[in-house]
C-alpha cells in the first residue's frame, strides 16, 4: 500500500479559539505518527478567520515537537508572499530543530484576497517570479561554497527536501523540469487531476533530489461507522465551500442533518463540482475509494482533508482511514 498523508487545515471551530485549532493539529499529528501515517502538512493562508496556520512555520514548530517520528511540513508556503532568503532561515532553522523531519511545500498562489496581498507588502506580479524564487530558495539549503557572501544561516548544507503544489498545469511543469515531487490540490480542484499528473511524468528530468517523478494526490476523506454517519459529518465542508461562493468565509460549523437545506441548486453544483473528488463513508466505502482513485492516478502517496467538526469524529476518522488502508 502506498503512504498516507494529512493536510490538517487547523480550522477553528464556532465555540472555539485558535489556541484549540492548534492544539488539535498537534493532537492529530500525535495520533498519526502511532497509526502510520508518514507526514503532515499545514497550509499558509491569510486573512481567514477559521483557519489558524497563517504563521506556518510557527505551527509546523508546535506540531513537530509533540511529535517524534512524523514527517512535518508545509503544504504549502505560498512563496510569492516572501523572500526566499526569510524562508531558507526559517526551514533551515527547523530542519536543525527537527532532522530528517521536515518537508517544504511551495506554492504559487497568495493564499488570500488582493486586499490582504497588499497589506503583506508583496505586489501581485511577484507571483510571475516563482520559478526563479524556487532556485534561489534551493540554492540557500545546499553547502555554502568558499568565500559566499551571503548565506541563509543556518540553512546552508539542510538539504531541506522541496515540493511543487498544485492545481493546474502550471505547477506540473515546473515541478517536472526542476525533478522535484509534486502535490495536486485534487481536494479543491480536481478538473485538472489527470492531465497535471501526465504532464508531470512525461516531462519529468532527474535532480540531484528526485530521481523519478513522485506525485501526492490530494483527496477528502470523511470515514465513520456508516456511510450515513460519515455524508453528515461531511455536511461540515460542504457547507464551508459553500460559504466561500457566498463570500462569508467564517467559522467551521457544526454538520447539519440535510445539507440540502442549506445551499442553492447553484450553489451545489459549484461545490459538488469541487469536492467531485471527495471519498465519505464506512472504512469499506472508503478502501474502495482510495484504491479506485490510486488505481486511476498512480499516485505515489495520498495526502488526506478530513474536515470534521468534531475533534474526537475527526479523529476517529483518520484512524478508520488508516485501519481499512493498512489492514
Amino acid at each position: 500500500m502506498i503512504p498516507l498523508s494529512i493536510l490538517d487545515l487547523a480550522r477553528i471551530r464556532e465555540g472555539s479559539t485558535a489556541r484549540e485549532a492548534l492544539d488539535n493539529a498537534r493532537d492529530v499529528a500525535v495520533h498519526a505518527e502511532r497509526w502510520g501515517y508518514k507526514r503532515i502538512w499545514v497550509a499558509e493562508h491569510h486573512n481567514m478567520p477559521g483557519i489558524a496556520s497563517a504563521a506556518t512555520s510557527i505551527v509546523i514548530t508546535h506540531i513537530a515537537e509533540g511529535t517524534k517520528t512524523i514527517r512535518v511540513g508545509a503544504g504549502g508556503i505560498m512563496l510569492p508572499n516572501h523572500s526566499p532568503y526569510i524562508i531558507a532561515e526559517q526551514f533551515g532553522t527547523l530542519a536543525h530543530l527537527f532532522p530528517g523531519r521536515i518537508d517544504l511545500g511551495l506554492g504559487r498562489a497568495p493564499g488570500t484576497d488582493q486586499l490582504t496581498l497588499r497589506a503583506i507588502r508583496r505586489p501581485p506580479e511577484a507571483a510571475e517570479r516563482f520559478p526563479q524564487d524556487v532556485l534561489e530558495l534551493q540554492a540557500y539549503f545546499r553547502e555554502a561554497e568558499e568565500g559566499q557572501r551571503i548565506q541563509a544561516v543556518p540553512a546552508a548544507g539542510t538539504h531541506v527536501p522541496l515540493w511543487i503544489l498544485g492545481s493546474s498545469n502550471f505547477g506540473a511543469v515546473l515541478a517536472a523540469e526542476l525533478g522535484l515531487p509534486y502535490s495536486f490540490a485534487s481536494h479543491f480542484a480536481p478538473d485538472y487531476l489527470l492531465p497535471a499528473l501526465a504532464l508531470y511524468r512525461s516531462r519529468f528530468k532527474p535532480s540531484g533530489q528526485l530521481d523519478r517523478p513522485y506525485a501526492m494526490v490530494g483527496v477528502n476523506i470523511v470515514a465513520a461507522e456508516t456511510d450515513e454517519e460519515a455524508r453528515r459529518l461531511f455536511t461540515t465542508q460542504q457547507m464551508s465551500f459553500t460559504n466561500i461562493f457566498r463570500g462569508a468565509r467564517g467559522l467551521s460549523q457544526p454538520p447539519i442533518d440535510d445539507i440540502e437545506t442549506y445551499w442553492t441548486e447553484v450553489e451545489k453544483a459549484q461545490v459538488q463540482r469541487m469536492l467531485a473528488r471527495s471519498i465519505v463513508g464506512s472504512p469499506a466505502t472508503v478502501k474502495a475509494g482510495m484504491q479506485a482513485l490510486v488505481e486511476e492516478t498512480g499516485a505515489d502517496e495520498l495526502i488526506i482533508v478530513s474536515d470534521v467538526f468534531d475533534h474526537r469524529k475527526r479523529l476517529r476518522s483518520f484512524e478508520l482511514i488508516a485501519e481499512a488502508w493498512f489492514g
